[in-house]
C-alpha cells in the first residue's frame, strides 16, 4: 500500500509545469515554415482530386436521375396512349345528325338498279349494233370480153417470152384494139406493147452479120452486161450455129451469169468443134465459176478421144 505522503509527492511532480528548453531562431523559423510549404504543395494536388471526384459524383448522379426517369416517362407515355381512344368521343353533337342517314342509304340502294338499267341498255344497243356475219359473196364470173381479152393477152405474152418481138408486138396491137373496153388487160397490153416496140427498133439497129454480133458480144462482156452479151452471142449463133469461138464466148458468159450446166454445155460444143481451145479455157478467168464442177475438169484436162 502507498502511503498518501508518497501520493501527494508523486502528484506534485506531475502539476509541475515541464518547461521545453528554448530552440534557436533558425530552427524555429524551419519548423514554422515547413508546415506551411508541405500544405501549399499538397493543396492543388487534393483540390484536383476532390473536382475529379466531385465531376464522378456528379456524372453519376444524372445516370442515376436518367435511369429513374426512363420507366418513369415510357410508363407516363403508356398512359397516354391508353388514355387518347377515351379522347375520342368528344366530337360535336352537330355532325351525328341522324336524319342524313336512311336517306343516303336510300340512294345507295337506288343506284345499283339504274346502273343495271343502264348496262342492260347498252348491251342491247351493242348487239344490235353488231352486224351479222355473212358469207362472202361469191366472185364475179368474167364476161364473154373479159375471157376473150385473157386469152389474147396470154398468147401475145407467150410470143414476147420467146423472143419473137414481131409477132407479139402484132397480137398486143390486135387485142388493144378489139377489145378497149377491158380497161385492166388493155392497159397492160400497151405495157408490153411499148416493150416489144423498143426491142424491135434496138434490132434494127444491131448489125446482121455474125462476126460483127460477136464483136458486140464480146464488148458487153467485158463491160460486165452479161445479158446483153449472151443476147449478142445467141443471135450470132442463129447465123452461125458452129462457129467454135462464138460458142466459147457464149459459155463465157452463162457461166458469169451463173448458170453452170448451161455453160458446161455450151463449152462443150466449142471444144468438139475447136479441141485446141482446152488451152485457152484452162488460163481463162471468165471461167472461174466452172472449175470446181468435174464435168469441167473432164473436159479440159482428159484426152480428146
Amino acid at each position: 500500500m502507498v502511503s498518501c505522503a508518497r501520493l501527494r509527492r508523486l502528484l506534485a511532480i506531475r502539476e509541475q509545469p515541464f518547461e521545453i528548453p528554448p530552440m534557436s531562431s533558425s530552427l524555429t523559423k524551419g519548423l514554422r515554415r515547413s508546415p506551411t510549404r508541405s500544405k501549399a504543395k499538397k493543396a492543388p494536388a487534393k483540390t484536383a482530386k476532390r473536382a475529379v471526384k466531385a465531376k464522378a459524383s456528379a456524372v453519376k448522379a444524372k445516370a442515376r436521375r436518367a435511369a429513374a426517369a426512363k420507366p418513369v416517362a415510357a410508363r407516363a407515355a403508356r398512359k397516354t396512349v391508353a388514355r387518347k381512344p377515351a379522347a375520342k368521343p368528344k366530337v360535336n353533337t352537330k355532325a351525328r345528325r341522324p336524319a342524313p342517314k336512311p336517306a343516303a342509304r336510300k340512294t345507295a340502294a337506288k343506284k345499283p338498279t339504274v346502273s343495271r338499267v343502264k348496262k342492260t341498255q347498252k348491251l342491247a344497243a351493242v348487239r344490235a349494233v353488231r352486224p351479222t356475219q355473212t358469207a362472202p359473196p361469191p366472185p364475179r364470173q368474167p364476161t364473154v370480153d373479159e375471157s376473150a381479152a385473157l386469152g389474147a393477152f396470154e398468147r401475145a405474152h407467150k410470143e414476147f417470152v420467146r423472143g419473137r418481138f414481131a409477132e407479139a408486138r402484132n397480137q398486143f396491137r390486135i387485142l388493144v384494139d378489139k377489145y378497149s373496153q377491158v380497161s385492166e388487160v388493155a392497159a397492160r397490153a400497151r405495157t408490153y406493147l411499148a416493150i416489144a416496140e423498143s426491142r424491135l427498133r434496138t434490132e434494127s439497129m444491131l448489125p446482121r452479120d455474125a462476126d460483127s454480133l460477136y464483136d458486140r458480144g464480146v464488148i458487153e462482156l467485158n463491160r460486165g452486161e452479161y445479158v446483153a452479151a449472151q443476147e449478142m452471142f445467141e443471135r450470132a449463133l442463129k447465123r452461125e450455129p458452129e462457129a467454135a469461138h462464138i460458142h466459147y464466148g457464149l459459155a463465157a458468159t452463162r457461166a458469169r451469169l451463173g448458170s453452170i450446166d448451161l455453160a458446161l454445155e455450151s463449152l462443150q460444143r466449142a471444144l468438139a468443134i475447136q479441141p485446141s481451145l482446152r488451152v485457152r479455157a484452162q488460163h481463162d478467168h471468165d471461167l472461174n465459176p466452172l472449175r470446181n464442177d468435174p464435168d469441167f475438169d473432164r473436159l479440159i484436162f482428159s484426152n480428146p478421144s
